[in-house]
């Protein structure tokens, strides 16, 4: 009992010591004690702060004169022009799987009508008055970027898919281009080859 009453008193004399504003006499060894730990602050709670020479390399600029990286900017979000008083055309997004005799006949492959199934994309979009030659198209993993000089398309896509193995066919008695695009499948027991 006689060390908690001890201890308490040094607390008691600490916490007078942060509260005050006058400086007790030196005299006193507890007083010696509670003048250190009155100097610490919020500050020096946890670790001490990181020189400007260790910045961590997240936050370092690369040694090119873009403002920003590719990665740090959201797909789609520059192509919403809302200056640009071009029409967005009709399109249709459709999704496509390959079904075999073994899956139509016999389910071998475990395959059923659902969405979760395809494997791609096809992308209608209907062009009137315009020529394959017009046609400017950039597709991302998860933006597809159409431009001709009478209509722009800036369409997210619902699903990621493989920018490099994508297909594009424009009909011009039809006057529709059609974009084909393999799309990035969790590989699961039902999207199993």
């Amino acid at each position: 009992m006689e060390y908690l009453e001890g201890s308490s008193v040094q607390h008691l004399k600490a916490l007078s010591a942060l509260l005050s504003t006058q400086q007790e006499d030196e005299g006193d060894e507890d007083c010696k004690n509670v003048s250190t730990y009155a100097q610490l602050g919020p500050g020096h709670i946890g670790p001490p702060p990181k020189k400007d020479k260790d910045v961590s390399s997240a936050y370092t600029k690369k040694n090119s004169k873009d403002i920003w990286s590719e990665d740090e900017v959201a797909e789609g979000s520059h192509y919403d022009d809302l200056a640009d008083p071009r029409p967005q055309p009709e399109y249709e997004i459709i999704l496509k799987q390959s079904v075999g005799a073994e899956d139509l006949f016999l389910g071998l492959s475990r395959k059923d009508p659902s969405s979760m199934c395809c494997e791609a994309m096809l992308v209608k979009i209907k062009l009137p008055d315009t020529k394959a030659k017009d046609v400017i198209l950039d597709v991302k993993e998860k933006f597809l970027d159409l431009r001709t000089p009478k209509y722009k398309l800036g369409l997210h896509l619902p699903n990621p898919i493989h920018k490099q193995e994508g297909k594009a066919q424009f009909f011009s008695e039809r006057e529709e281009l059609e974009v084909t695009l393999l799309m990035k499948r969790p590989m699961d027991f039902i999207n199993m080859q």
